[in-house]
């Protein structure tokens, strides 16, 4: 293979000429220095030299062999990348873009474009990437001890450290980081996502370190929210909520859906917060929209519907609108040849790893006992705030589950009709009243499950906290109760161990038992859920250790890579017992998704690998679903959309760094995880957009011809010395627009344009309402005018 010119490394144009097959055979030879055999062998990339070294997992005589001769670049024999020496980063080489052809997946050809556009080039992945997928190619001895990288304490940060110790537990979010880096590029600031990439990268290096500090994350934490300014503890839930939603907001990308503009989704209000108890601490499922971008509306549903039929998925209907784009270029009517017309979108919806990941759907329910009406809501959230139930909300719940479980053994008359009245009795004594005596003698015992049960128990709503009826138009008595509509990958838990008053703060310090595997949540979940997998096991857990005003967090992690117990205690890191993590005083938990198929077929696919079967066609796949089917339970269908547009190409934006999205895979691994998980589109054949790019360069046109007609016009108003109308314009539109053409974003609440200058972006953008000022044509003329004085000061001090 041959370099092309590359804009980012000039030193490609030393690489001699050497095919794919000389390198598999370097492969199979030895380091020169040290005869070490393989995997990871560097092979030498200049012009006329030979020399294949070990890497860094050994004596590394790569490098010493570039520094020595002076030869910077060197593939990997095993993933076959390319590292430079001199630029201190991966490089790539390049491939002439080949022709438009056919997508497989499409139902006709794309006809070519036929005006020129410039040369492009497609950074194609080599044949054997499809490697990397092999999840037992690597050396255990070499990744044992990864992820076991303390944080150092920068002040106060304790609560910091541990969030991010238990996050980078997570497989599916740290591997989306470890090896899916080209969708970690942002342009929004402060860029929190390539932080985190590199505290991962740092955290679960080969070369572990024995602490890392986390200065660049907490920098932008701190632009992201004042409230982590300064030195003070803060708690660690509200850290994880803000780092969660500004990786999303930086990592999101939209969801491509079929259009249908005829589709619409009727909302009905959801019941006022206020109308809910937010104080105490036995609180149910009015909390659930524990995250700060849950929605409180949902769809409305008919007023005559039953209970059973209250449940029913809308999943069709998802309510995550809380990001909303703002629309500049649709609905325009431009009369001038110079610009185009953008057809009118319905509002996009977005996801990300942290959606894929965390994002979970709560149904609510709220009946009025008046006129019976049910209103529903899908709730998003993120992680369930659940409250930790006192002595006598135990009691109250253990009491409910017994008597219902008497009442549906009893609901048969031959039930109980062999032992009597007084062995029914004698059944109820022992599982009613016993408990309670043992609660009263002991203390409660409150594990997860009573947590969760007290989330999501019927909760009433009359006297101060009644329910107000949109169809009665009062306030009424009514009945709240809510399940769970979509289980996520991971199940992010909060215990509520902390009340805030108006003048002073307490922690409960209620030890809650929690199990380290098999979390049951079947019985929480809507009748029509449609997860297969309602196992969790749980990653790690957050503790606080004091009282409500000062104290420590730590986390307990479980290495995903040796299966132990650690605990993470800043930069202190000691593995600890099973029975150690039990009896922690757990503040927010980690739980993923239990499933064993999903490992069998894991297994299948390496098999598959291994067979090395002859392939005519090679398979592009999306690095990110390749992510989720090594690590989630349930990866769902394949989706390649994240490196492909509407039109089956691949995005101009992402052709520089497409070998980051994407891997091939041979012919008889795609069609076996095609006909297990379905999806798709399948695609053979890599090539740059040409109808995007076009609607690029139609849209930078555009901003051009909107900036320049903009400078012109605001010119001639600027040197006009009466105007005879001065037109008022929001400046809060004008910086929208403003950073549509030219991405700045500067001004005060409203800016005074001429005539012309309003006619001609209102001509294309509509809007108002229209506000003039008037100025005062002479100064005679002001005096007799106190109110067009008054104005005329206020809107030129402007």
């Amino acid at each position: 293979m041959s370099a092309a010119s590359s804009n980012d490394c000039p030193h490609l144009d030393s690489v001699g000429e050497i095919t794919k097959e000389e390198l598999i055979q370097k492969s199979h030879g030895q380091c020169q220095d040290c005869k070490v055999g393989g995997p990871n062998l560097w092979a030498c990339l200049e012009n006329g030299c030979s020399y294949v070294g070990c890497g860094e997992s050994h004596a590394d005589h790569s490098t010493v062999h570039s520094q020595e001769a002076r030869h910077n670049l060197t593939v990997n024999l095993t993933t076959l990348r390319v590292w430079c020496y001199a630029c201190s980063k991966e490089v790539f080489l390049e491939r002439k873009l080949g022709p438009h052809v056919k997508m497989p997946s499409a139902g006709k050809l794309i006809s070519p474009v036929q005006t020129p556009s410039p040369v492009r080039t497609l950074l194609v992945p080599p044949a054997g990437a499809c490697d990397e997928l092999d999840m037992e190619t690597e050396e255990e001895d070499e990744l044992r001890t990864r992820g076991l990288t303390g944080l150092k304490n920068i002040g106060n940060t304790c609560y910091m450290n541990a969030a991010l110790q238990a996050l980078s537990n997570c497989p599916p979010l740290t591997q989306f980081f470890l090896d899916c880096g080209g969708l970690v590029k942002t342009d929004k600031k402060p860029a929190l996502s390539k932080s985190y990439q590199k505290l991962i990268t740092d955290l679960w290096h080969k070369n572990r370190n024995s602490y890392v500090v986390p200065t660049n994350l907490f920098q932008g934490i701190k632009a992201v929210n004042p409230m982590f300014r300064g030195y003070s503890q803060q708690d660690s839930q509200e850290f994880l909520r803000c780092l969660m939603d500004q990786l999303h907001e930086e990592l999101k990308e939209p969801i491509p859906e079929p259009e249908d503009p005829n589709q619409a989704v009727a909302m009905d209000d959801c019941p006022d917060e206020d109308n809910h108890s937010q104080s105490d601490d036995f609180q149910t499922c009015e909390s659930c929209g524990s995250s700060d971008r849950a929605d409180n509306e949902g769809p409305k549903v008919p007023e005559d519907i039953n209970e059973a039929e209250m449940l029913i998925s809308e999943q069709n209907q998802n309510n995550r609108d809380w990001q909303k784009e703002k629309n500049l270029i649709n609905n325009l009517e431009i009369p001038s040849a110079l610009f185009f017309t953008y057809k009118s979108k319905r509002q996009r919806k977005y996801h990300s790893i942290i959606s894929e990941v965390f994002d979970g759907t709560i149904v609510s329910s709220v009946q009025c006992l008046t006129c019976d009406r049910v209103s529903v809501t899908l709730e998003n959230f993120q992680d369930i705030s659940l409250p930790i139930p006192g002595k006598e909300d135990l009691a109250k719940l253990h009491s409910s589950s017994h008597q219902t479980a008497l009442v549906k053994a009893g609901s048969c008359g031959e039930a109980y009709a062999a032992q009597g009245w007084i062995a029914f009795v004698m059944e109820y004594i022992k599982r009613y009243y016993v408990d309670i005596c043992l609660i009263w003698f002991w203390g409660p015992v409150v594990t997860l499950q009573d947590c969760l049960a007290a989330f999501f128990a019927r909760d009433e709503l009359k006297g101060d906290n009644m329910y107000s009826c949109e169809k009665c138009k009062k306030l009424r008595n009514g009945v709240k109760f809510c399940k769970v509509q979509g289980l996520p990958e991971i199940l992010c838990i909060h215990l509520k161990r902390f009340r805030h008053e108006l003048m002073f703060s307490t922690k409960i310090s209620t030890h809650v038992s929690f199990p380290l595997e098999g979390l049951e949540m079947q019985p929480f979940l809507a009748k029509d859920c449609p997860a297969h997998t309602t196992s969790y096991d749980l990653l790690s857990v957050i503790c606080h250790h004091g009282t409500a005003s000062s104290g420590h967090y730590i986390a307990y992690c479980r290495n995903e890579l040796n299966q132990l117990w650690y605990e993470f205690d800043d930069q202190s890191v000691t593995e600890v017992s099973e029975s150690c993590v039990q009896n922690a005083e757990a503040y927010v938990l980690f739980y993923k998704k239990s499933n064993d198929e999903t490992q069998k077929e894991r297994r299948k696919v390496t098999s598959l690998l291994n067979m090395m079967e002859p392939s005519l066609l090679q398979f592009y796949i999306s690095r990110q679903w390749l992510n989720k089917f090594k690590t989630f339970a349930e990866p769902g269908p394949i989706s390649n959309h994240d490196f492909l547009c509407a039109h089956g190409g691949v995005p101009p934006s992402k052709a520089s760094f497409i070998d980051d999205l994407v891997m091939m895979l041979p012919q008889n691994v795609w069609d076996h995880m095609y006909s297990r998980y379905g999806g798709g589109p399948a695609v053979n054949h890599l090539y740059v957009c040409h109808t995007c790019q076009n609607e690029i360069e139609k849209l930078e046109k555009r901003r051009k011809n909107e900036l320049d007609m903009f400078v012109r016009l605001n010119k001639a108003f600027q040197e006009e010395e009466s105007p005879v109308v001065i037109y008022c314009i929001s400046m809060q539109w004008f910086r929208e627009w403003e950073g549509f053409v030219k991405g700045k974003d500067i001004g005060a609440d409203s800016g005074q344009i001429s005539e012309e200058t309003w006619n001609f972006l209102h001509s294309i953008h509509g809007g108002g309402p229209m506000v003039t000022v008037r100025p005062s044509v002479s100064h005679q003329e002001a005096e007799t005018s106190q109110t067009e004085e008054k104005i005329e000061v206020e809107t030129r001090s402007v």
